[in-house]
């Protein structure tokens, strides 16, 4: 992950093979490292220790702040052992007496805000309020939870499934799928066959938002790893999905075969995309965002934001959202949606985008999701602090002529 690999990935990569409850363990130190990364860089005083022992300084110090049911003395033995191996016999006194002496201390970790940047906190402030902002970074900091949406199998058949495994499951937040205790995803019955997807509820209500009529053609633009395509299939449509992150096309594809749905996946962009201007009867773009509405699953992604990163996004989603606009032919729909919580990700590219192009209205379709998740112009929003799943957005625009 230091390296420049998002946690998801590394995390995929290198703890293939290990039983699932040492699995379990090594992602929550990981994940648990970088959410408190700020907090703990400040009690260790890493700005004057050697670069090369810091993350096994941050791996013993979160075990002893955070995770009562790791021993102290396994906690801390474990490290020296870590630093004999990352920098030799010299760096274990060291490490010892760093930790021993927040052993010592007896300091449980701050939750005040101190995991996420400075400029972020303020901004949200400045939006939500001090009492809403502090909910959001308290979501942010929690383990996520695991959520299933029913592929191959009916809703009804999956939790009587769970059941008989003795898996406790709950009903999503709006009814948008089952949650289950944090688990590995393929442990759970009907992982093979296809039974479910792991998706949060956000998501799938953004497909519900969409309200394609069913039998209609729509192109799922930016698809990859594949769950929206799959529920709009679910929910009737006929659906292409494409993406242009040619990496990311084994996801997808693997993705429809398991969920099995009729799904035709292809490599392209939006410009470069097989398909005949104002064609389609529907259009998708999920648009690559800056995902402030997932941090709680991504904790590495907080500290690769800068203020700057929301205005470039939005002139990418500027692009993406008009070159998606020649595909939809008269009365088809063009759906914009993000995982940001960000305005300018969200309706000021949809704002700028009607004044562009004045062929095109908001059409939400009432009922399609509960009015609460309904902003005053008729968009999508969730919000984790409000909501309790994740942050998404999402516009629905139907093109007149």
């Amino acid at each position: 992950m230091r390296a420049g690999k998002p946690l998801a990935a590394a995390r995929d990569r290198h703890l293939e093979g290990l039983a699932e409850r040492d699995r379990r363990l090594a992602y929550e130190l990981s994940a648990g490292v970088l959410r408190r990364q700020r907090e703990l860089d400040s009690a260790l005083h890493l700005d004057r220790t050697d670069p090369r022992l810091h993350d096994v300084l941050r791996l013993g110090a979160y075990q002893l702040r955070w995770l009562t049911r790791v021993p102290k003395h396994a906690a801390v033995s474990t490290s020296v052992e870590l630093a004999r191996e990352t920098v030799g016999e010299a760096s274990t006194g060291y490490v010892n007496r760093a930790l021993r002496q927040m052993e010592r201390d007896g300091e449980r970790g701050t939750t005040d805000g101190a995991t996420h940047p400075d400029w972020l906190i303020k901004r949200w402030t400045d939006r939500y309020g001090e009492t809403a902002t502090a909910r959001l970074i308290e979501w942010n900091d929690a383990r996520p939870p695991l959520f299933l949406q029913p592929a191959r199998w009916s809703l009804e058949h999956l939790q009587q499934e769970l059941r008989a495994a003795g898996v406790e499951a709950r009903e999503a937040p709006f009814g948008a799928g089952l949650g289950v205790h944090l688990t590995r995803p393929s442990s759970l019955p009907g992982y093979s066959e296809g039974g479910f997807i792991v998706q949060d509820p956000a998501h799938a209500l953004v497909a519900r938002f969409a309200a394609i009529p069913a039998g209609s053609v729509v192109f799922d633009a930016c698809a990859a790893p594949g769950g929206k395509a799959v529920a709009l299939e679910a929910l009737g449509a006929r659906v292409l999905a494409g993406d242009a992150r040619h990496e990311r096309l084994g996801r997808l594809a693997d993705t429809a075969r398991r969920a099995g749905v009729a799904i035709r996946c292809f490599a392209a962009n939006l410009e470069a995309a097989p398909l005949r201007p104002g064609s389609l009867a529907a259009v998708l773009v999920d648009a690559p965002c800056s995902a402030t509405g997932t941090l709680r699953r991504h904790p590495d992604a907080r500290w690769r934001l800068e203020p700057g990163v929301f205005a470039r996004a939005a002139a990418r989603q500027t692009r993406l959202l008009a070159d998606a606009a020649l595909l939809v032919r008269p009365q088809g729909i063009l759906i914009y949606s993000t995982c940001s919580l960000e305005p300018e990700e969200n309706e000021a590219v949809v704002e700028s985008f009607l004044k562009s192009h004045p062929s095109f209205r908001r059409a939400p379709t009432r009922g399609a999701v509960p009015d609460a998740l309904l902003t005053p112009a008729g968009d999508f929003q969730s919000l984790p602090q409000r909501d309790g799943i994740d942050g998404a957005y999402a516009a629905r625009l139907l093109r007149e002529s």
